[in-house]
């Protein structure tokens, strides 16, 4: 099919258009008022037009900056025409006077000469005395006319001298007059701002300008997340993001009065390279936003989970090598938001070689960059210290000595200095040097294991190493990681920051920065016997990803090569081989399994095997999910890995434990006399003897003292039902807890009414007491940005509990009005799974059902069940971003197992015809 032959911007004949509204005014016997209507249906009609020509242009030819330039040029047009059509018929100056001079400005990102489809309009009326009847007159009816269009303007109505007074108090100001662009009227007048602005405003400012431009900047990532791998980046504000560019563009007009280009690489700020790589950044950036604000209709910014998939197929990415489409787009965005990073330490470095950028601080009281210790690196090494930052002695240091690229970090890390634009510079130029030779050369290996197990700041000298592309260079397997995301709602990070991360979590631990959260594997981690296999296993434990085959196989595999290389002993490899190859099953074991049965523990005992092995899964477990991204670990998840830890090192110690089991359930009781030390003895006793042992184990501290209170007060009041909760906005987390008589519907029931309120669980925490009542704690995704909103959504969860408990509601008629999924979660596709398995426990059936999540979910797996005339004993409730895995350990009601093969079907039929599609059950 032959591409249609498309206008070109401004996507009309503006002469043609300016005599139609003419004609239309006369139409209307030559009144403005009476034309005005038909004036707007015309101009709407021309932007509606213009909009699906820049649409039309793009999906035909991929160029997101011909886009944005031509909806600029579009614009610029448009205000043009409505700005003489109000001159000329509306507010006409018969008797022009110099008080009735007026130039229309774009500013700001519109003054770039760039806008995005769903883009803000700045405009500036720059007038050259004070306001005047006839100019107010001309900017209002011109911003009607906009707003009318459906644009959202800012604006201003301005003298020379006022833009000058206000751009020299506000930084803002300053900036969007940085980049402002006469689109109509009078040109003397903007040509005497321009002059004013260059001579009163940026002469002298610069040095100032830079350094407020670039805490901008820091702020600006603080708040969008510093990191430039979210999964979910934020194209505009995030890191790496086009704001960035922006802030590049500032700089370089501020101080050269040009874009990034030929002036920047004569002042020796960029190279032709590094300006080139600018503008690639820029126009990949650009087409990404366009497509998105097009295909959302409106000024989206976030490259969310709903949207990447069409933006990877609309762009052209295909499924290939392991990688899904949408995640070879992202791993692209990745590297572009990599290469915005690159840039930007570029150009501060060079700023702080001319001066024109202050010098960061080091961290700490004292800079360790004595004269001292300069000569000494001057003398006994190829490296230097030039204005604080580390430099190479030549640009052969690299060539002449390959082993320098990986010394180099480690010279950065013993100075604590920062890095040499030049030193970076000779680094990318020198990629070719790392071949098999170095890599395989001992005392390369020797220093960069040393680099990752030290214990300076392993983490940011990784990142160095990463950032400046020598780590995917050095170690091939760990480029194959690099900005790859995974299409998936639990992880927040890319794999290869993801891998960093773990190693940086290792060290806050092994520091003790972390003992509040992780209080068992700080005290471990003291004690075991090798921290060289920890710290190689975690970083990495996920560099498998990305292939066809399982990734933790995948990565034992390439340990099995890698290690050997590192220099680590024959026993050292296969242990971090088994840490690998094991990294998933401490956690899903903890989360998914019943860690009070006897076999449970067994059974992972068998895999462990050794209580060293069990330390460094525990610690490596731990670190793991806390580097998975912000609220995924909590208390919950700690408290049974260590529950876990503690049932199963008796049993690999041959029972000569540091800690008795008995003595953990004595500890946990007196903790909780402890904490309720102006109770009366006897209340707590009898809290106490209502609960299992296993009860001391599996709930956390903190949890024990809210469920003694909770059951204070309903037997104060003599209530057999009865609820708490709190709600954490880190973690995004709210914990409801229900207290109320056993019954077999009951967390149905519990789960049904969660449902009706469209409270999405995520977790579940189910315990039975001695005396017949059941006290769950359900965790719940926080819905609300506001505390207070939070606790009333809870209180009305609760409120709904208590109805249908009382027999006042029925759950499948409140279920009927429910809320569909969030469109983030329709975006994924999980596989259905039901696995039933009488190998696991001694006692139940164990039902592990693996599906995508959604509201409901748990309620209907429950609900069916219970029509299928099963007991269940236990749950373990566990998402994973979209994925839920539900496992519940069952009888049939004369409390055996789940034996025929027939009943076994049925079971899989009904609950994989649930997972299958959302749909009301019948109670």
């Amino acid at each position: 099919m032959d591409t249609p032959c498309l206008p070109t911007a401004p996507y009309f004949d503006p002469q043609e258009l300016r005599q139609t509204l003419t004609g239309l005014l006369q139409e209307h016997g030559g009144d403005p008022a009476d034309a005005r209507p038909a004036i707007v249906d015309r101009l709407k009609t021309l932007v509606k037009a213009a909009r699906g020509t820049a649409r039309l242009q793009l999906e035909a030819d991929g160029n997101g900056r011909r886009c944005a330039m031509g909806l600029a040029r579009f614009q610029d047009e448009l205000v043009r025409l409505i700005y003489d059509y109000t001159v000329a018929h509306v507010y006409r100056a018969t008797n022009p006077s110099d008080a009735e001079r007026m130039a229309v400005v774009a500013t700001g990102g519109y003054g770039r000469e760039l806008l995005a489809p769903g883009s803000d309009i700045d405009l500036l009326f720059l007038l050259p005395y004070k306001q005047t009847p006839w100019g107010e007159s001309v900017a209002e009816y011109i911003l009607y006319v906009l707003w009318d269009l459906g644009f959202k303007v800012g604006h201003a109505t301005r003298t020379v001298d006022q833009c000058v007074k206000l751009a020299l108090q506000d930084t803002t100001i300053r900036t969007s007059l940085l980049d402002m662009w006469l689109i109509h009227g009078d040109g003397d007048l903007y040509a005497e701002l321009e002059r004013r602005f260059r001579d009163d405003v940026i002469k002298g400012s610069e040095r100032a300008f830079v350094d407020a431009k670039l805490a901008e900047r820091s702020e600006r990532h603080r708040r969008a997340g510093e990191s430039r791998y979210k999964v979910e980046p934020n194209i505009k504000d995030g890191k790496g993001g086009l704001r960035d560019l922006h802030t590049l563009h500032w700089l370089s007009k501020y101080l050269t009065g040009h874009d990034v280009g030929p002036r920047t690489v004569a002042m020796g700020i960029f190279t032709n390279e590094e300006a080139a790589t600018f503008r690639k950044c820029e126009n990949f950036l650009w087409t990404v936003r366009c497509f998105l604000h097009f295909y959302t209709g409106r000024a989206e910014e976030l490259l969310s989970f709903d949207i990447q998939p069409m933006l990877a197929e609309r762009l052209g990415y295909r499924d290939k090598g392991g990688l899904r489409a949408v995640e070879r787009f992202m791993k692209h965005y990745f590297l572009v938001a990599k290469q915005v990073g690159d840039l930007t330490t570029i150009l501060c470095a060079a700023l702080e070689m001319q001066q024109l950028k202050s010098t960061p601080v080091l961290e700490g009281l004292l800079s360790p960059l004595t004269w001292k210790m300069r000569r000494q690196i001057r003398d006994t090494t190829d490296f230097r210290i030039d204005n604080g930052r580390l430099n190479i002695a030549d640009k052969d240091t690299f060539k002449r000595d390959p082993l320098n690229l990986i010394r180099f970090f480690a010279q950065a890390e013993n100075t604590s200095a920062f890095l040499h634009p030049n030193a970076i510079r000779q680094l990318r130029r020198s990629y070719r040097l790392i071949d098999d030779d170095l890599r395989n050369d001992p005392e390369a290996n020797r220093i960069f294991l040393s680099l990752l197990t030290g214990r300076v700041n392993p983490e940011a000298t990784l990142r160095r190493m990463n950032e400046t592309g020598v780590l995917g260079r050095f170690i091939p397997e760990f480029g194959h990681v690099v900005a790859m995301m995974q299409f998936n709602m639990y992880h927040h990070y890319t794999v290869d920051e993801h891998l960093i991360r773990t190693v940086g979590m290792l060290t806050d631990i092994e520091r003790g920065k972390a003992s509040d959260e992780l209080p068992l594997s700080t005290e471990l981690i003291k004690t075991i016997q090798n921290r060289r296999v920890l710290y190689v296993a975690a970083f990495l434990h996920d560099i498998g990803k990305g292939r066809v085959e399982d990734h933790s196989l995948v990565g034992a595999e390439i340990a099995r090569t890698l290690c050997p290389r590192f220099g680590l002993s024959a026993a050292e490899t296969d242990t971090v081989i088994w840490l690998i190859e094991q990294h998933l099953t401490m956690s899903n074991i903890a989360q998914s399994r019943d860690i009070s049965d006897p076999k449970t523990v067994r059974d992972f005992a068998d895999i462990v095997q050794s209580p060293e092995r069990l330390k460094l899964l525990l610690i490596l477990t731990s670190a793991d999910i806390r580097a998975v991204g912000p609220g995924v670990w909590n208390g919950w998840k700690g408290q049974l890995l260590r529950t876990l830890y503690h049932e199963t090192e008796p049993v690999l110690s041959g029972g000569h434990t540091k800690i008795p089991r008995s003595q953990i359930v004595a500890d946990a009781q007196a903790e909780l006399r402890a904490a309720l030390s102006d109770w009366n003895p006897a209340a707590i006793d009898r809290f106490i003897d209502r609960h299992y042992p296993d009860y001391w184990m599996r709930t956390e501290p903190r949890r024990q003292i809210d469920h003694a209170r909770l059951l204070e007060r309903a037997e104060r009041e003599g209530k057999k039902f009865a609820t708490d909760h709190i709600t954490d906005a880190f973690s995004a987390i709210t914990e409801l807890t229900v207290f109320a008589p056993n019954h077999p519907r009951l967390l149905s029931q519990f789960a049904g009414a969660c449902a009706a309120n469209g409270a999405n669980i995520v977790g579940a925490h189910v315990t039975t007491t001695r005396d017949g009542f059941a006290l769950d704690t359900f965790l719940l995704a926080r819905e609300l940005g506001e505390d207070d909103d939070e606790h009333r959504r809870a209180e009305r969860v609760a409120d709904t509990i208590g109805r249908v408990l009382r027999g006042e509601a029925w759950i499948p008629a409140l279920l009927e009005q429910r809320r569909p999924a969030p469109p983030r979660v329709e975006a994924f596709t999980v596989e259905p799974e039901i696995i039933i398995n009488n190998s696991l426990s001694d006692a139940f059936t164990v039902i592990e059902v693996t599906g995508r999540d959604r509201t409901g979910l748990l309620y209907e797996l429950t609900t069916a069940l219970s029509d299928l005339s099963l007991d269940i004993a236990s749950a373990h409730i566990t998402t994973f971003g979209e994925k839920a895995v539900d496992v519940f350990y069952v009888t049939d009601l004369t409390n055996k197992k789940i034996d025929s093969e027939t009943r076994q079907k049925a079971i899989r039929e009904r609950l994989t015809e649930i997972l299958q599609g959302p749909q009301t059950q019948e109670a």
